[in-house]
């Protein structure tokens, strides 16, 4: 089960673990994009994909989706906690107050729900995994980065929290710290100014939302034995959350 699949790391996370032959369910708020996606996947008769459409941000909702499974799609082995987002740039003293329950309600309360929702499902499994994507912001922080940063360490913390707590279950608990990758991150975050949103990556390779689908991939398929606990990963031009070497 991967929430917010409908673009970047969550989408190349279906396409990636489709290629592999898992049965998917894919979640996010915009039926549309699921519906072309569970098409996509399902296209060449190889994988099995199955689409909830609702918003992490409300419990209701969240358990409604996950209640509503028919029973064979409850098996549920490998929960990916990849919905997520930064909205603004601001100072705290300039920012909005909108953004800010936006970025805490998505990225951690939406953890919180869908993970305490579907945990029962993972105790029945053979293989139980979580993957929470977090990032590089979760240790370090930046100007600007605020609240996202924030958030991204409560993500952090509630990874390293699961992995205790987990732990007399043997579910494993991933969390992946991508940096700076190239998706709709940042075309969120300036609200639709594709100008200043494509600066970000100017100068350099960024990421891509394949390469995290890879990582999660390997870590996933990894023997039962091992849990890889944390991986951080930038593009090679970027050293932590502030310093990249772009080319003149």
């Amino acid at each position: 089960m991967i929430t917010g699949a409908t673009s970047g790391f969550g989408k190349a996370m279906a396409q990636a673990f489709a290629r592999e032959e898992f049965r998917l369910i894919v979640t996010g708020r915009r039926k549309d994009r699921l519906d072309l996606l569970v098409s996509e996947l399902t296209g060449e008769g190889k994988a099995k994909a199955a689409a909830l459409a609702f918003d992490v941000r409300v419990q209701k909702d969240v358990e409604e989706a996950v209640n509503s499974l028919p029973a064979d799609w409850k098996n549920i082995d490998v929960l990916i906690n990849n919905a997520g987002l930064a909205l603004g740039k601001s100072t705290l003293e300039n920012g909005d107050p909108e953004d800010w329950d936006g970025m805490i309600d998505t990225n951690v309360k939406g953890v919180l729900y869908t993970t305490r929702t579907v945990l029962p499902l993972l105790k029945n499994s053979s293989s139980p995994h979580i993957v929470n994507v977090g990032s590089i912001a979760g240790t370090e922080v930046y100007p600007g980065g605020n609240v996202y940063c924030a958030s991204k360490h409560a993500v952090n913390a509630l990874s390293k929290s699961m992995r205790q707590e987990l732990l007399p279950y043997g579910i494993r608990v991933t969390q992946i710290r991508p940096g700076l990758a190239e998706t709709e991150f940042s075309l969120v975050r300036y609200k639709g100014d594709a100008e200043k949103a494509s600066r970000v990556y100017d100068g350099y390779d960024p990421l891509l939302a394949e390469d995290i689908a890879r990582i999660a991939c390997f870590a996933v398929q990894s023997p039962a034995r091992v849990c890889i606990n944390d991986i951080e990963v930038t593009p090679t031009a970027q050293a932590n959350a502030f310093m990249i070497h772009r080319n003149d």
